[in-house]
């Protein structure tokens, strides 16, 4: 393909994503940082005690939710250890089968079974946040056009690396022509800019538009691995009234010992079956804690019934997460993440303004002094754009 076609292709591609990616660069600043954000607005941390205190029986810590909030039921718990020790996160809703929106949380100590907060979860600065930045408060609708968004700006980063390589056969690399317009200014610092952070524009672009298929991979697992491990419960009553918790809890553990529990999802969940406690564990190195493997337990005798190694397209769906928001080195790789976004809004908003800011074609100022219509094939190439 000509350098011309692919001139065009990038002119589009760009055009197209533009907005929605400067809303995401934006937005995404924050959730960068969202653990040391919500270390400072206050989030509730559990009360310090002796190293080595013992966690309490999960049934005790599932008693001490249910009672705060009765006629609920507990849909999950998780726990997010290194970002926040020693508390159980309780996800409850009206009903099991309530929609995902419906959440109510209760924070409650691991170690004495102590109801530390109820926080909202639809509301605050990072929520709005979160929201635009995966879905723009459309569902998956939204989701799924931002995945396309990505996409699109995944095709402006290719070809813009096409159409830089013959334009910087004629310049030195990352030359600044100062001494030309601000038009000729900010088109070296939009390729200056574009090409020093296109592998990092890659990689988020790509991974974004993974993790925009969250919601369709899980339900690919479901509907394969998951249906699979259930299957010989398939035609067992559901478990309405799951019990064993803790004696579930450390079967889950005994079966996978080098793995530490992540997250449970309860019997009749669209984590889990109407007859099982799922629990999802984890490893711990920095590349096995972000997978997860799931371990199947009847929630009615407390006993594993199965547990498998997930397959290879949830694993990637879930090494793309942290590696979006640069999660995986600390608060350094965070700040590296942070300063590479602020990049490339400059490479979006220089880009929008080539654009808005572009300059007659010269085949139509010609035309202008001799009176008369171009010739067929003649350039509508930008004179400016031309090194000199």
């Amino acid at each position: 393909m000509s350098t011309r076609r692919w001139a065009w292709v990038h002119k589009w591609s760009s055009l197209v994503c533009t907005l929605f990616m400067l809303l995401l660069c934006l937005t995404g600043l924050p959730l960068i940082f969202h653990e040391e954000i919500e270390h400072l607005s206050g989030t509730v941390q559990a009360p310090a005690m002796p190293p080595g205190t013992p966690d309490a029986d999960l049934d005790r810590v599932a008693k001490a939710a249910l009672e705060r909030r009765p006629g609920e039921v507990i849909r999950y718990m998780f726990w997010e250890q290194d970002e926040h020790p020693d508390i159980t996160y309780v996800s409850m809703a009206s009903s099991i089968d309530a929609p995902p929106e419906e959440n109510n949380a209760v924070l409650v100590d691991s170690r004495t079974a102590r109801v530390l907060d109820e926080p909202k979860t639809n509301e605050g600065f990072m929520y709005v946040m979160l929201k635009l930045h995966t879905d723009m408060f459309a569902g998956l609708p939204g989701t799924l056009f931002l995945g396309f968004m990505g996409l699109l700006m995944v095709v402006a980063i290719v070809s813009g690396v096409v159409v830089y390589y013959p334009f910087m056969r004629r310049l030195k690399f990352g030359a600044l022509r100062t001494g030309r317009s601000a038009r000729i200014k900010w088109l070296d610092w939009h390729n200056l800019a574009g090409i020093v952070t296109v592998v990092w524009l890659g990689v988020v672009g790509l991974t974004g538009t993974i993790n925009t298929l969250n919601r369709i991979v899980l339900g690919l697992w479901q509907m394969d691995q998951m249906a699979e491990m259930t299957a010989p419960f398939k035609h067992l009553p559901p478990v309405t009234k799951p019990a064993h918790l803790e004696q579930s809890f450390r079967a889950a553990r005994e079966a996978v010992p080098d793995m530490t529990v992540r997250l449970v999802a309860f019997p009749g969940t669209m984590f889990s079956s109407p007859h099982h406690y799922t629990f999802f564990l984890r490893g711990n190195t920095p590349l096995t804690s972000r997978l997860l493997k799931p371990a199947l337990v009847d929630a009615s005798t407390g006993k594993l019934t199965d547990s498998r190694d997930m397959p290879w397209y949830v694993k990637t769906l879930f090494l793309s997460q942290p590696l979006h928001f640069g999660d995986y080195g600390g608060l350094p790789l965070k700040i590296l993440w942070a300063l590479l976004d602020l990049v490339a809004i400059v490479v979006l908003g220089s880009g929008l303004y080539l654009w808005l800011r572009k300059p007659k074609p010269v085949a139509d100022n010609a035309s202008a002094r001799t009176g008369r219509a171009p010739a067929p094939g003649t350039g509508h190439r930008d004179v400016e754009e031309v090194p000199r």
